[in-house]
Protein backbone atom coordinates (compact mmCIF):
# COMPACT_ATOMS: atom_id res chain seq x y z
CA UNK A 1 0.00 0.00 0.00
CA UNK A 2 0.96 3.23 -0.92
CA UNK A 3 2.07 5.68 2.02
CA UNK A 4 0.53 9.17 1.29
CA UNK A 5 2.17 12.55 3.13
CA UNK A 6 1.41 16.24 1.95
CA UNK A 7 4.34 19.56 1.99
CA UNK A 8 3.57 22.74 0.75
CA UNK A 9 6.42 23.11 -1.49
CA UNK A 10 8.24 20.12 -2.98
CA UNK A 11 11.38 20.46 -4.45
CA UNK A 12 12.68 17.63 -7.04
CA UNK A 13 16.20 17.71 -6.99
CA UNK A 14 18.85 18.76 -4.81
CA UNK A 15 21.20 20.60 -7.06
CA UNK A 16 22.34 23.99 -6.84
CA UNK A 17 18.59 25.63 -8.14
CA UNK A 18 16.67 23.11 -6.24
CA UNK A 19 18.43 23.94 -2.89
CA UNK A 20 18.77 27.41 -3.38
CA UNK A 21 15.03 27.82 -4.03
CA UNK A 22 14.30 25.81 -1.01
CA UNK A 23 16.14 27.61 1.40
CA UNK A 24 14.83 30.82 0.42
CA UNK A 25 11.26 29.53 0.24
CA UNK A 26 11.88 28.25 3.87
CA UNK A 27 13.39 31.17 5.14
CA UNK A 28 10.16 32.98 3.59
CA UNK A 29 7.67 30.97 5.71
CA UNK A 30 6.50 29.31 3.04
CA UNK A 31 5.44 26.48 5.56
CA UNK A 32 6.91 23.09 4.92
CA UNK A 33 9.36 22.57 2.18
CA UNK A 34 10.65 19.40 1.30
CA UNK A 35 13.53 18.78 -1.75
CA UNK A 36 13.84 15.08 -2.99
CA UNK A 37 17.06 13.83 -4.52
CA UNK A 38 17.64 10.43 -6.19
CA UNK A 39 21.51 10.23 -5.10
CA UNK A 40 22.31 9.29 -1.65
CA UNK A 41 24.12 12.64 -1.28
CA UNK A 42 22.72 16.16 -1.40
CA UNK A 43 24.51 18.70 -3.45
CA UNK A 44 24.42 18.04 -7.44
CA UNK A 45 27.04 18.16 -9.43
CA UNK A 46 29.50 20.55 -7.70
CA UNK A 47 29.71 17.40 -5.24
CA UNK A 48 33.08 15.87 -7.39
CA UNK A 49 33.69 19.08 -8.70
CA UNK A 50 37.06 19.00 -7.15
CA UNK A 51 38.70 21.94 -8.98
CA UNK A 52 38.54 25.94 -7.88
CA UNK A 53 36.05 28.32 -9.32
CA UNK A 54 33.29 28.21 -7.12
CA UNK A 55 32.20 30.72 -4.62
CA UNK A 56 33.19 34.35 -5.07
CA UNK A 57 36.64 36.15 -5.60
CA UNK A 58 37.11 37.12 -2.18
CA UNK A 59 35.92 33.23 -0.96
CA UNK A 60 36.70 31.00 -3.33
CA UNK A 61 35.61 27.51 -3.03
CA UNK A 62 36.03 24.27 -4.80
CA UNK A 63 32.99 22.25 -5.89
CA UNK A 64 32.27 19.90 -2.64
CA UNK A 65 32.90 22.97 -0.97
CA UNK A 66 29.96 24.79 -2.51
CA UNK A 67 27.75 22.17 -2.25
CA UNK A 68 27.94 21.53 0.91
CA UNK A 69 27.50 25.46 1.59
CA UNK A 70 24.57 24.88 -0.20
CA UNK A 71 23.06 22.47 1.82
CA UNK A 72 23.90 23.55 4.90
CA UNK A 73 21.84 26.85 3.64
CA UNK A 74 19.00 24.95 2.69
CA UNK A 75 18.80 22.96 6.32
CA UNK A 76 19.48 25.99 8.05
CA UNK A 77 16.50 27.48 6.76
CA UNK A 78 14.06 24.67 7.60
CA UNK A 79 13.76 22.95 4.57
CA UNK A 80 13.86 19.29 4.49
CA UNK A 81 16.12 17.20 2.25
CA UNK A 82 15.53 13.70 1.54
CA UNK A 83 17.86 11.87 -0.62
CA UNK A 84 17.63 8.88 -1.64
CA UNK A 85 14.17 8.91 -3.09
CA UNK A 86 12.94 8.73 -6.64
CA UNK A 87 10.30 10.41 -8.17
CA UNK A 88 8.92 8.10 -10.49
CA UNK A 89 5.54 9.94 -11.90
CA UNK A 90 3.05 12.23 -11.15
CA UNK A 91 -0.28 11.40 -9.42
CA UNK A 92 -3.63 12.21 -10.17
CA UNK A 93 -5.05 13.70 -13.45
CA UNK A 94 -2.03 14.97 -16.00
CA UNK A 95 -2.37 18.51 -17.42
CA UNK A 96 -4.71 19.69 -19.97
CA UNK A 97 -3.97 18.29 -23.42
CA UNK A 98 -4.71 22.47 -24.77
CA UNK A 99 -1.99 23.46 -21.92
CA UNK A 100 0.95 21.33 -24.41
CA UNK A 101 3.54 23.78 -25.85
CA UNK A 102 1.70 26.70 -24.36
CA UNK A 103 3.76 28.92 -22.81
CA UNK A 104 2.46 30.59 -19.72
CA UNK A 105 1.60 34.95 -20.41
CA UNK A 106 2.87 37.58 -18.31
CA UNK A 107 -0.77 37.57 -16.50
CA UNK A 108 -0.03 33.64 -15.85
CA UNK A 109 -0.81 34.68 -11.70
CA UNK A 110 -4.11 36.11 -12.55
CA UNK A 111 -5.90 33.31 -13.84
CA UNK A 112 -4.98 33.74 -17.28
CA UNK A 113 -3.31 32.01 -20.06
CA UNK A 114 -3.10 32.54 -23.84
CA UNK A 115 -2.89 30.28 -26.53
CA UNK A 116 -0.28 30.69 -29.47
CA UNK A 117 -2.91 32.60 -31.90
CA UNK A 118 -3.95 34.75 -28.41
CA UNK A 119 -7.33 32.97 -27.99
CA UNK A 120 -7.96 33.13 -23.87
CA UNK A 121 -7.64 29.80 -22.57
CA UNK A 122 -9.80 31.01 -19.35
CA UNK A 123 -9.27 30.00 -15.83
CA UNK A 124 -6.47 27.35 -15.30
CA UNK A 125 -5.92 27.31 -11.79
CA UNK A 126 -6.48 24.72 -9.39
CA UNK A 127 -6.84 24.43 -5.39
CA UNK A 128 -6.30 20.41 -5.97
CA UNK A 129 -2.63 19.95 -4.95
CA UNK A 130 -0.39 18.59 -6.44
CA UNK A 131 0.73 14.47 -5.98
CA UNK A 132 4.05 13.21 -7.16
CA UNK A 133 4.45 9.33 -6.53
CA UNK A 134 7.95 8.43 -4.77
CA UNK A 135 9.94 5.29 -3.41
CA UNK A 136 12.80 5.31 -1.14
CA UNK A 137 13.85 4.17 1.80
CA UNK A 138 10.26 4.62 3.10
CA UNK A 139 9.20 2.44 0.33
CA UNK A 140 6.35 3.87 -2.08
CA UNK A 141 4.81 7.06 -1.28
CA UNK A 142 2.48 9.46 -2.59
CA UNK A 143 3.83 13.05 -1.85
CA UNK A 144 1.47 16.18 -2.75
CA UNK A 145 2.23 19.96 -2.08
CA UNK A 146 0.44 23.10 -3.01
CA UNK A 147 3.33 23.85 -5.19
CA UNK A 148 6.25 21.94 -6.69
CA UNK A 149 9.80 23.09 -8.11
CA UNK A 150 11.46 21.03 -10.78
CA UNK A 151 15.02 21.46 -10.62
CA UNK A 152 15.78 17.98 -12.08
CA UNK A 153 19.03 19.33 -14.11
CA UNK A 154 20.54 18.33 -17.10
CA UNK A 155 23.29 15.92 -18.44
CA UNK A 156 25.92 15.83 -21.16
CA UNK A 157 24.87 13.93 -24.01
CA UNK A 158 27.07 10.46 -24.24
CA UNK A 159 28.14 8.89 -27.15
CA UNK A 160 25.44 7.21 -28.05
CA UNK A 161 22.99 10.64 -28.54
CA UNK A 162 25.95 11.85 -30.43
CA UNK A 163 25.28 9.33 -32.89
CA UNK A 164 28.95 8.36 -33.20
CA UNK A 165 29.64 4.59 -34.07
CA UNK A 166 32.34 2.25 -33.96
CA UNK A 167 33.36 -0.17 -31.14
CA UNK A 168 32.37 -0.24 -27.70
CA UNK A 169 35.24 -0.11 -25.76
CA UNK A 170 36.34 0.73 -22.17
CA UNK A 171 37.94 4.26 -21.49
CA UNK A 172 34.96 6.08 -23.20
CA UNK A 173 33.28 8.83 -20.57
CA UNK A 174 31.06 11.96 -20.44
CA UNK A 175 32.77 14.76 -18.44
CA UNK A 176 30.54 13.86 -15.32
CA UNK A 177 31.79 10.72 -15.32
CA UNK A 178 35.03 11.37 -15.55
CA UNK A 179 34.67 13.49 -12.32
CA UNK A 180 33.08 11.15 -10.18
CA UNK A 181 35.52 8.43 -11.45
CA UNK A 182 38.58 10.35 -10.47
CA UNK A 183 37.24 12.66 -7.53
CA UNK A 184 34.64 10.75 -6.23
CA UNK A 185 35.57 7.04 -6.56
CA UNK A 186 39.28 7.13 -6.79
CA UNK A 187 39.42 4.88 -10.25
CA UNK A 188 42.19 5.46 -12.56
CA UNK A 189 41.70 5.96 -16.39
CA UNK A 190 43.58 5.49 -19.39
CA UNK A 191 47.23 7.55 -19.56
CA UNK A 192 46.23 9.69 -23.31
CA UNK A 193 42.92 11.31 -23.67
CA UNK A 194 41.06 13.23 -26.19
CA UNK A 195 38.61 15.97 -24.66
CA UNK A 196 35.73 16.49 -27.00
CA UNK A 197 34.54 19.94 -26.57
CA UNK A 198 36.27 23.49 -25.73
CA UNK A 199 34.02 25.14 -23.84
CA UNK A 200 34.30 25.78 -19.69
CA UNK A 201 33.57 22.01 -18.78
CA UNK A 202 35.67 20.71 -21.31
CA UNK A 203 38.89 22.28 -19.87
CA UNK A 204 37.86 21.68 -16.18
CA UNK A 205 37.76 17.64 -17.71
CA UNK A 206 40.89 18.44 -19.29
CA UNK A 207 42.43 19.39 -15.83
CA UNK A 208 40.90 16.67 -14.26
CA UNK A 209 42.46 14.41 -16.67
CA UNK A 210 46.09 16.08 -16.07
CA UNK A 211 45.22 15.09 -12.16
CA UNK A 212 44.48 12.24 -12.88
CA UNK A 213 48.33 11.56 -13.95
CA UNK A 214 47.57 11.57 -17.86
CA UNK A 215 48.15 13.39 -20.71
CA UNK A 216 45.79 15.50 -22.73
CA UNK A 217 46.34 14.49 -26.20
CA UNK A 218 44.11 16.95 -27.97
CA UNK A 219 40.34 18.61 -27.19
CA UNK A 220 38.69 18.45 -30.56
CA UNK A 221 35.30 20.89 -31.27
CA UNK A 222 33.46 21.15 -34.37
CA UNK A 223 33.43 25.13 -33.43
CA UNK A 224 35.49 27.44 -35.35
CA UNK A 225 37.08 28.52 -32.47
CA UNK A 226 37.45 27.61 -28.61
CA UNK A 227 33.91 28.32 -26.57
CA UNK A 228 35.66 29.18 -23.23
CA UNK A 229 36.98 31.80 -21.56
CA UNK A 230 39.93 29.48 -20.15
CA UNK A 231 41.10 28.28 -23.93
CA UNK A 232 43.91 30.70 -24.38
CA UNK A 233 45.14 30.29 -20.18
CA UNK A 234 44.61 26.31 -20.79
CA UNK A 235 47.33 27.05 -23.96
CA UNK A 236 49.48 28.68 -22.80
CA UNK A 237 49.71 27.02 -18.99
CA UNK A 238 48.96 23.29 -20.17
CA UNK A 239 49.77 23.46 -24.46
CA UNK A 240 46.46 21.70 -24.70
CA UNK A 241 46.15 21.35 -28.24
CA UNK A 242 43.08 22.51 -29.60
CA UNK A 243 41.29 20.84 -33.19
CA UNK A 244 38.72 23.08 -34.33
CA UNK A 245 36.60 22.69 -36.99
CA UNK A 246 37.11 18.89 -36.08
CA UNK A 247 34.52 15.95 -35.29
CA UNK A 248 35.05 12.76 -33.62
CA UNK A 249 33.72 10.60 -36.65
CA UNK A 250 34.53 7.06 -34.77
CA UNK A 251 35.32 5.42 -32.02
CA UNK A 252 38.27 2.25 -32.21
CA UNK A 253 39.58 -0.28 -30.58
CA UNK A 254 38.58 -3.92 -28.74
CA UNK A 255 38.66 -4.10 -24.92
CA UNK A 256 39.99 -0.79 -24.37
CA UNK A 257 39.92 2.29 -26.69
CA UNK A 258 42.98 2.61 -28.82
CA UNK A 259 42.30 5.95 -30.61
CA UNK A 260 39.21 7.93 -32.53
CA UNK A 261 38.95 8.93 -36.06
CA UNK A 262 38.28 12.72 -36.46
CA UNK A 263 37.38 14.69 -39.54
CA UNK A 264 38.06 18.05 -40.24
CA UNK A 265 36.10 20.79 -41.98
CA UNK A 266 38.22 20.21 -45.44
CA UNK A 267 37.63 16.86 -45.40
CA UNK A 268 40.50 15.65 -44.06
CA UNK A 269 40.26 12.20 -41.99
CA UNK A 270 42.69 11.09 -39.11
CA UNK A 271 43.66 9.49 -36.24
CA UNK A 272 44.21 10.18 -32.47
CA UNK A 273 45.87 7.71 -30.79
CA UNK A 274 44.19 7.57 -27.04
CA UNK A 275 42.93 5.16 -24.39
CA UNK A 276 40.32 7.72 -23.30
CA UNK A 277 38.01 9.65 -24.61
CA UNK A 278 35.94 12.63 -22.86
CA UNK A 279 32.74 13.91 -24.42
CA UNK A 280 31.63 17.12 -22.57
CA UNK A 281 29.43 20.00 -23.00
CA UNK A 282 26.44 19.73 -25.23
CA UNK A 283 24.14 19.75 -22.59
CA UNK A 284 20.35 18.46 -22.76
CA UNK A 285 17.39 19.09 -19.85
CA UNK A 286 16.90 16.03 -17.38
CA UNK A 287 13.14 16.74 -18.71
CA UNK A 288 11.86 12.75 -17.89
CA UNK A 289 9.51 13.59 -15.40
CA UNK A 290 8.08 17.24 -17.49
CA UNK A 291 7.12 15.14 -20.31
CA UNK A 292 5.77 12.75 -18.23
CA UNK A 293 3.35 15.07 -16.68
CA UNK A 294 2.96 16.74 -20.41
CA UNK A 295 4.16 20.20 -18.62
CA UNK A 296 5.15 22.58 -21.19
CA UNK A 297 8.38 24.64 -20.25
CA UNK A 298 8.12 28.14 -21.35
CA UNK A 299 11.75 29.83 -23.04
CA UNK A 300 12.66 32.49 -21.04
CA UNK A 301 14.23 33.27 -17.77
CA UNK A 302 10.59 33.35 -16.19
CA UNK A 303 10.24 29.60 -13.43
CA UNK A 304 6.47 29.03 -14.84
CA UNK A 305 5.78 26.34 -16.44
CA UNK A 306 2.23 24.97 -18.49
CA UNK A 307 1.10 23.83 -15.29
CA UNK A 308 -0.44 26.26 -12.71
CA UNK A 309 1.72 25.14 -9.57
CA UNK A 310 4.69 23.58 -10.81
CA UNK A 311 7.77 25.80 -11.59
CA UNK A 312 11.08 24.73 -13.22
CA UNK A 313 14.66 26.25 -12.33
CA UNK A 314 18.12 25.62 -13.49
CA UNK A 315 19.73 23.22 -15.81
CA UNK A 316 16.26 21.91 -16.79
CA UNK A 317 15.19 24.95 -18.33
CA UNK A 318 18.60 26.13 -19.74
CA UNK A 319 20.42 23.19 -20.03
CA UNK A 320 24.50 23.89 -19.28
CA UNK A 321 23.94 26.74 -17.37
CA UNK A 322 26.34 28.03 -15.05
CA UNK A 323 26.35 26.27 -11.18
CA UNK A 324 26.32 29.97 -9.29
CA UNK A 325 23.40 31.12 -12.21
CA UNK A 326 21.33 28.30 -11.51
CA UNK A 327 21.57 29.02 -7.68
CA UNK A 328 20.84 32.61 -8.57
CA UNK A 329 17.90 31.47 -10.50
CA UNK A 330 16.12 28.99 -7.71
CA UNK A 331 16.35 31.89 -5.21
CA UNK A 332 14.95 34.00 -7.50
CA UNK A 333 12.03 31.48 -8.60
CA UNK A 334 10.66 31.42 -5.09
CA UNK A 335 9.41 34.94 -5.10
CA UNK A 336 7.06 33.42 -7.90
CA UNK A 337 6.34 30.23 -5.95
CA UNK A 338 5.64 32.67 -2.61
CA UNK A 339 3.31 34.39 -5.34
CA UNK A 340 1.60 31.43 -6.03
CA UNK A 341 1.30 30.48 -2.46
CA UNK A 342 -1.13 33.39 -1.09
CA UNK A 343 -2.73 33.97 -3.97
CA UNK A 344 -4.41 30.39 -5.52
CA UNK A 345 -7.90 30.00 -4.23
Amino acid sequence: MRAERHVDVLVVGAGPAGLAAAARLAAAGAGRVEVLEREQEAGGVPRYCAHGGFGTWTRPLTGPAYAGLLVEAAARAGAVVRTGVTVLDWAGPPAPRRALGVPPAEGWGRNCATSHDGAALGTRRSAEPIGLATVGERGPETVTAQAVVLATGAYERPRAARLIPGTRPAGVYTGGELQQAVHRYRQTIGERAVVVGAEDASYAAAGTVRAAGAEVVAMVTERPRAGSVRALDARLRSRVPLLTGTAVTEILGHGRLSGVRIRHRDGRTGVLACDTVVFTGDFAAEDELARRGRIALSGGPAPYTGRPGVFAVGGLRRPGLDVRAAARQGAEAAGAVLEWLVSRP
